[in-house]
């Protein structure tokens, strides 16, 4: 294996695409557009962040990477039927995603539901099949996953996000809103591994927590910034979209200069956490520094 975690990206990235394409239905499959939708929505691009971090969690607390293939797909899984939600007319309204017409556009809304009602169900069937784990560690992804989708992870952070659209909210406030809405599920990317390797040390199992916590908030405030300073061909949806919206974001109620400083401070704080972790903690390292300085 490369010694730079950098070139190993495509191993893992082939690693979960293989993964992702043996879980899901096969398109010639009866419903068969539906199927069709469904892997529209996962092969349609990205970056795979969060299987990336769940694979570096892995070799920081020293998992075999066959048992981090399930939730590095099962995560990938939850993250692509919430774009899908997120793109509907009843939510953002989106028409591009990936550079690609979004779900609803491509299909029609209908199918667009559900395909992403299909792929959540699915995400937790993959996970309650990890072989070689016990039952305790499956029921304990499973819950981990399922907390950071639901109403006080990723689902709520959109439902605060919807009803704070004009409105003016507190740096605390929006930091709550990113915990929910993008940091529940890398954190639960992160945490996988540590729940797989259930002898992790205390002292390295609550750096990871911290240290995917202060991620989670920093990657939002990059999106945001993206929004407002990226072009719809590099960042593959609609730029501005934010601001057609009148979401409340970071740089919108406190400005650009302001976002970057906090994103530099989030990055110093996540860490200034892994330093229990040593040198094997830098996977991470660059994951983070990639989440901060990416582009799209």
């Amino acid at each position: 294996m490369p010694a730079n975690f950098k070139d190993r990206l495509d191993y893992y990235l082939d690693r979960v695409t293989c993964k992702l394409d043996a879980c899901l239905p096969s398109a010639n499959e009866n419903p068969k557009r539906l199927h069709e939708a469904m892997r529209y929505a996962v092969f349609n691009g990205g970056k795979r962040i969060r299987p990336m971090l769940v694979y570096a969690a892995g070799e920081c607390v020293g998992v075999a990477e066959e048992l981090l293939d399930a939730p590095a797909a099962a995560i990938e899984l939850i993250h692509a039927f919430s774009l899908v939600h997120d793109d509907l007319p009843s939510m953002d309204d989106d028409d591009l995603r990936r550079g690609k017409p979004t779900l609803h556009v491509a299909y029609d809304e209908a199918t667009a539901i559900l395909a992403a009602d299909a792929l959540q169900p699915l995400a937790f069937s993959v996970l309650a099949d990890i072989d070689d784990v016990t039952a305790d560690v499956r029921t304990s992804l499973v819950r981990l996953v399922a907390d950071a989708c639901g109403s006080i992870g990723m689902t709520g952070g959109q439902s605060i996000d919807l009803a704070a659209e004009g409105q003016t909210l507190s740096a605390d406030e929006l930091e709550h809103m990113y915990v929910l809405k993008t940091g529940a599920l890398i954190h639960a990317s992160v945490m996988s591994a540590c729940l797989l390797k259930p002898d992790t040390p205390d002292p390295q199992q609550r750096a990871l927590d911290r240290f995917s916590r202060a991620v989670g908030i920093a990657f939002q405030i990059r999106d945001d910034l993206l929004d407002i300073e990226g072009e719809t061909i590099i960042i593959g949806k609609p730029a501005g979209s934010d601001l057609g919206l009148r979401k409340a974001t970071y740089p919108t109620l406190l400005g650009t200069e302001a976002s970057l400083k906090r994103c530099d401070e989030l990055i110093a704080d996540a860490f200034q956490y892994l330093e229990v972790v040593g040198d094997a903690a830098e996977p991470l390292r660059w994951l983070a520094r990639y989440i901060v300085q990416r582009n799209n």
